[in-house]
């Protein structure tokens, strides 16, 4: 038995589930699990914790299909134009999306239903799930293992999260190669995976969560989209999408950044150079894509959100954000968004970053390569 049909086996006997549903989830796992074995370097705890993470995402899916078998009407429920937080990573999406997720009128994706999605939730008990005590002890050992994250990350159990996890179920996901360096599995996964069923998976999970518990309004949000956008859009073709920028002198360091600190704990020999190299390929393709997309005809799909004015003051953008969507910006999700945005702590906003430098990253550069990109959207440089 191969590592990969040991780990099916180890999933269907912790679940004592065997239906998987379609099989085109296999190639990534495959892909992925060769990668790990064979260039990602991992330490002990890096080997413990990527197998307990495919298990943890194959449990899921044979859950999942589970409740489709004995709940066939569970797949009546539509997904209708979600509101979808796209662009670079680092660019304040995970505030906007806390923000957005204080309104109670809409759905957001939290971390405990991301993370453990059966039994699907229920209204009643939504906000009082075990579950979210459970992701509130695993959001502290994760703390502990990764020391800045929490000032990179600023993020509760009951936090809006990207659907990086949900993508996981289908094995195409940057959710699994953001902790190792197993550069096969990206060139797979960036030029050659199909990730059309897997957003098709994201909307099976979407409909399972509301099913018992709405509303059914979707606040989603993930940078990573911009590199699979014409997937994303054949799945979800009357989604709206709001675009954060930031200069690109920032945004770079500060993705390698967080790379690197996941890295670290589970391969003794990170290269940082390779590293910055992944991470400006990732930039570029995704962006020009992106851009790709929307001179395609989409431009009137889109807000745009710059990095520098919202982080001064949020709320203009936030109220020129629902004007846009045609809604109302209520008294109560603004009083929940300004509760959370003072609230915050100024440590849990900053934190000890590593030189630009050690990645191989360069502003100067930097702006000259993305010069594309800051012509069309022009984010103020940082000074």
């Amino acid at each position: 038995m191969d590592r990969v049909d040991n780990l099916l086996a180890r999933a269907r006997e912790q679940t004592e589930l065997t239906d998987f549903g379609a099989d085109g989830f296999l190639e990534g796992l495959r892909i992925f699990v060769k990668a790990l074995d064979e260039e990602a370097k991992l330490n002990e705890m890096g080997r413990a914790a990527n197998d307990g993470q495919i298990l943890m995402l194959l449990g899921n899916r044979l859950q999942v299909e589970d409740w489709y078998r004995r709940h066939p009407e569970i797949d009546e429920q539509e997904i209708v134009a979600p509101l979808i937080g796209l662009g670079l990573p680092r660019t304040g999406s995970t505030a906007l999306g806390i923000l957005l997720g204080e309104d109670s009128a809409a759905r957001s994706l939290r971390n405990w239903e991301a993370v453990w999605p059966c039994p699907p939730p229920e209204a009643a008990t939504y906000n009082s799930d075990p579950r979210i005590a459970l992701m509130e002890q695993s959001m502290k050992r994760r703390a502990k293992l990764f020391p800045r994250m929490t000032a990179m990350l600023p993020s509760t159990a009951t936090s809006p999260t990207e659907c990086q996890t949900i993508m996981g179920l289908d094995f195409k996901s940057q959710l699994l190669h953001a902790f190792v360096h197993v550069p096969s599995y990206v060139e797979w996964l960036n030029h050659k995976a199909d990730l059309v069923p897997t957003y098709r998976y994201v909307k099976r999970v979407l409909k399972l969560l509301q099913w018992r518990c709405p509303p059914t309004k979707w606040r989603l949000k993930n940078p990573s989209h911009i590199m699979f956008i014409n997937a994303l859009n054949e799945v979800f073709p009357d989604a709206r999408f709001v675009m954060t920028h930031r200069d690109i002198g920032a945004v770079a360091p500060s993705v390698a950044d967080l790379y690197y600190e996941l890295r670290k704990a589970y391969s003794d020999e990170v290269d940082m150079i390779a590293l910055g190299d992944e991470i400006k390929t990732f930039l570029e393709l995704g962006m020009r894509r992106m851009i790709a997309f929307r001179d395609g005809g989409q431009e009137h799909r889109f807000f745009d959100i710059h990095f520098a004015p919202f982080q001064k003051d949020p709320f203009p953008s936030l109220e020129a954000l629902y004007a846009w969507m045609g809604e109302m910006l209520s008294d109560s999700a603004r009083e929940n968004m300004k509760r959370w945005w003072y609230g915050t702590p100024p440590e849990g906003r900053s934190y000890e970053r590593t030189d630009p430098a050690e990645f191989g990253l360069d502003p100067a550069t930097l702006h000259v390569q993305f010069s594309f990109y800051s012509s069309r959207f022009s984010p103020p440089q940082a000074a």
